[in-house]
C-alpha cells in the first residue's frame, strides 16, 4: 500500500469503486472481476493494512530482541501507528456497515482473529526467546492488547495528542515478570 488510496483519504462512503480502481492502478474491469462490491474491496484493503502494520512490528522486533528492547521498539511503532486517522477512521466507518451485514461482520471478525493470532505468536516468541513466563496466557494477552489498541487507536484518531503509554504498559505487564 504505497499510495494513499481514495478510501483511506476520503473515507468509505465518499470513495467509489471506480476511484479506488484508479488509485490502485487497476483497470476498472479488473477490480470488478476480483471484487463483487465495494465492501469486499474495502475488506481487502483493510486486511492488507492490518497485516502490514502487524508485520512492521514483528519484523522490527527480530529474533534476538530482549523483552525491554521489544517493548521500546513497540512503543516507537505504537506512537507512529496507533490512531492513524486515515485507516483508523476507515476501519470504523467500515465496521459501522457491519450493523446491517453479517458478511461484513464475519470479515471483520476474521481480520481481528488473524491479528490476535499474530500478537499471541509475538508474545510467545518473546517469552520463549527471553526465558520469561508471561503473566497470562498469550492468547488472552493478545485479546487484551488488541482491545486496548483498538480503543486507544480510536481515541488517538480523534485526539492525536493522547499517549500510547496505556497500550505499552499493557504489553509490559504481560511480558515482564513481577
Amino acid at each position: 500500500m504505497g499510495n494513499t488510496h481514495c478510501a483511506v483519504r476520503c473515507g468509505y462512503a465518499a470513495a467509489s469503486l471506480d476511484q479506488i480502481a484508479e488509485d490502485t492502478g487497476y483497470f476498472k474491469g479488473a477490480v470488478y472481476s476480483n471484487f463483487k462490491n465495494k465492501d469486499e474491496l474495502c475488506a481487502e484493503v483493510l486486511g492488507r493494512i492490518r497485516l502490514t502494520k502487524v508485520g512492521e512490528i514483528t519484523e522490527q522486533l527480530g529474533a534476538e530482541s530482549s523483552v525491554d528492547d521489544a517493548i521500546s521498539e513497540f512503543a516507537v511503532w505504537a506512537e507512529r501507528t496507533i490512531g492513524d486517522q486515515r485507516w483508523t477512521l476507515l476501519e470504523v466507518e467500515y465496521s459501522v456497515r457491519s450493523r446491517h451485514s453479517d458478511e461484513i461482520r464475519e470479515k471483520i471478525a476474521s481480520g481481528a482473529e488473524q491479528v490476535r493470532v499474530l500478537i499471541a505468536g509475538v508474545v510467545r516468541h518473546l517469552a520463549e526467546a527471553n526465558v520469561v513466563k508471561p503473566s497470562i496466557d498469550p492468547d488472552v494477552a493478545a485479546l487484551r492488547i488488541l482491545s486496548v489498541g483498538i480503543g486507544l487507536g480510536l481515541q488517538r484518531a480523534i485526539s492525536p495528542e493522547l499517549s500510547v503509554d496505556p497500550l505499552v504498559d499493557t504489553v509490559r505487564e504481560f511480558l515482564l515478570p513481577r
